[in-house]
């Protein structure tokens, strides 16, 4: 039975007793006004929880002493033919914002920095160590007592650590596994929410924003396998409110770089960055990835050949890997349908699918339908689950025309090729899903769309066999000239 203070007397008389135990005639006047000895230990300006900046660290916030990013790009001379791992000159970057940053500036990592190619960091610092430090701790484990580079299986601890620091007025910077970015979900959402209500609140001071790098992502596990092949975070993220969240997807370092500069520069925000650490091919100079970045979303020109016309279709992509993929199977097509006119678009930042109704980064409907036509067939490869992409576009006029390909749940300890058949989001599939959505190529591309599956057929039996891709798979590169 409840206690019941309305209609038992009883327990009205035993809640007064309770209440009286604490005298309130010795802290309240007759008036029930708090006597003024106490009134007076109330703590004045600064000394007042709301208005002390240490917990209202925007006000003590000082903006980073950051190096030129431009430095650390690599030189393309030709699209689409050189690789580098994307994330090592990050590393060396990170490396030296935290040498010109030495109190303000901290790098998380669950155990994970080399395996991330960024430990160019340890030139800068150690990892922070409370504890003994051990004679067999001096051969590559970096700990030192006053590192700056936070290091621990734990996620979430990190994050914790991430978030108080920011919010005491400092700046950091956070790199995790994909697939395991989700330990930090509930943490992100409530991390988001307290941003967004600090916009409401005109005394609070913006602060650093959180950063978070996505890396060692879905397909690039074939050591690991299905375990860690989740690119689930950024589904999560487009959930919450379009004034505090950005997703980044830079296709190459040049971009990376430019996208991180950008991040460590902003404040009252989630950023969130998808770049594997692989080799990948590499794509744009730097002069042509910050004009990149700063749209957004871009026509490549070197890619298509619909210069002057309308396309017969639009190949778009997000992420690393399927940029690559579609850049494939975008070449397969000219070489066999010279005459097909293909618009190639690159996706660096999500939300720019969205009406800007729905984010502040949003294209234009005019800017949208330029961009993707609103009559054309669209393919767009995604580098996470494929109905994050209509669920973004679905008010947008060509949707009814998009086709959308990304991870759908299928994989194992699979070679990099093998993983994208399997998920359809390789050059073969794309190629072929062309072929089927336009007419003209319906009987006239069926040899083509033959030698396709045989392709695909092929090269599932040699994963298989030899553990590896056929080297003309992972050694391709764009055949192409560019355009002018």
């Amino acid at each position: 039975m409840p206690f019941d203070v309305h209609k038992q007397p009883a327990n009205l008389a035993l809640l007064e007793t309770w209440m009286k135990g604490y005298k309130p005639e010795e802290l309240f006047d007759e008036h029930g006004t708090l006597i003024e000895e106490l009134r007076e230990l109330a703590p004045e300006g600064n000394r007042r929880m709301s208005a002390n900046p240490i917990a209202n660290g925007g006000l003590v916030r000082k903006d980073l002493l950051l190096p030129d990013y431009r430095d650390y790009g690599v030189e393309v001379t030709r699209p689409g033919t050189t690789r580098v791992e994307n994330t090592r000159p990050l590393g060396t970057f990170l490396r030296d914002v935290i040498r010109k940053n030495k109190t303000n500036f901290r790098y998380f990592c669950p155990d994970e920095t080399a395996s991330n190619r960024l430990d160019a960091v340890y030139e800068a610092s150690g990892k922070a160590w409370m504890a003994e430090i051990k004679p067999e701790d001096a051969d590559g484990s970096h700990l030192s007592p006053d590192g700056r580079i936070m290091e621990m299986l734990s996620e979430h601890t990190l994050e914790g650590w991430l978030e108080g620091y920011l919010l005491t007025g400092r700046h950091g910077f956070f790199a995790s596994y994909e697939a395991f970015v989700h330990v930090i979900d509930s943490m992100f959402n409530q991390h988001a929410k307290w941003l967004e209500k600090c916009r409401e609140i005109p005394w609070r001071a913006p602060v650093s924003s959180l950063n978070l790098l996505i890396t060692s992502t879905v397909w690039r596990q074939d050591h690991n396998g299905f375990s860690h092949q989740d690119p689930g975070f950024l589904d999560l993220v487009i959930n919450k409110s379009p004034f505090v969240t950005r997703i980044y997807l830079p296709p190459d370092v040049n971009c990376l770089l430019s996208v991180a500069d950008h991040c460590l520069r902003s404040r009252n925000y989630v950023n969130v960055i998808v770049c594997d650490k692989q080799p990948h091919l590499q794509y744009l100079s730097m002069e042509d990835a910050i004009v990149h970045c700063t749209k957004g979303i871009s026509i490549w020109d070197w890619a298509s050949n619909d210069q002057g016309t309308e396309p017969d279709v639009v190949i778009a992509a997000a992420g690393d890997v399927p940029t690559m993929e579609a850049l494939a199977a975008t070449a397969i097509l000219r070489e066999n349908f010279p005459d097909l006119k293909i618009r190639f678009i690159n996706v660096l930042d999500l939300f720019k699918l969205q009406p800007p109704s729905e984010h502040i980064h949003g294209l234009s409907d005019r800017d949208f339908d330029g961009l993707f036509t609103t009559d054309k067939p669209i393919i767009f490869n995604f580098h996470g689950y494929p109905w994050l992409i209509h669920e973004l576009t679905y008010r947008r006029n060509g949707h009814k025309n998009l086709h959308v390909r990304g991870y759908k749940e299928q994989g194992n300890i699979n070679t990099p090729l093998e993983l994208a058949i399997k998920n359809q989001i390789d050059r073969f599939n794309l190629a072929i899903d062309v072929i089927d959505r336009l007419p003209q190529l319906h009987v006239a591309g069926a040899h083509v769309k033959e030698r396709l599956k045989d392709q695909i057929i092929e090269n599932e039996n040699y994963a298989y066999e030899e553990g590896i891709d056929r080297p003309e798979c992972t050694d391709w590169r764009w055949p192409f000239e560019p355009v002018g």
